[in-house]
């Protein structure tokens, strides 16, 4: 049974949400909230675990937080950060595989075009 690709986000979109994960202290941020699941992590947490703390770490999660890609709640003295936008990075990944081979003068048949 074939599931229903996400919608592939506009040219623009896509850019801006390419850039916020174009650094290699973002992208381990990003992806350690998504292995932490839902639930997300303490900022003490999450800087311990990517070892990025401090102003640095701040300034990565506001990146983020501000494409969409993150959310940061307060819970007693804690700050919580979890990924929210799976869909949006399944959509990303879907804007660059889209038109997979396209332009290939014969059809790949090492990978799947979904």
């Amino acid at each position: 049974m074939k599931t229903e690709s996400p919608p592939t986000p506009p040219l623009t979109l896509a850019a801006a949400s390419f850039a916020a994960l174009g650094s290699e202290q973002r992208l381990s941020v990003l992806r350690c909230l998504v292995r932490a699941g839902p639930e997300g992590l303490s900022i003490g947490e999450l800087g311990t675990r990517t070892d990025v703390t401090g102003s640095t770490l701040t300034h990565h999660l506001k990146l983020l937080n501000a494409a969409g890609l993150v959310k940061q709640q307060r819970q007693g003295r804690s700050t919580i950060c979890a990924a929210v936008a799976y869909a949006e990075v399944e959509a990303l990944a879907h804007f660059l595989l889209t038109e997979c081979c396209a332009d290939a003068p014969a059809p790949c048949k090492d990978h799947d075009h979904g």
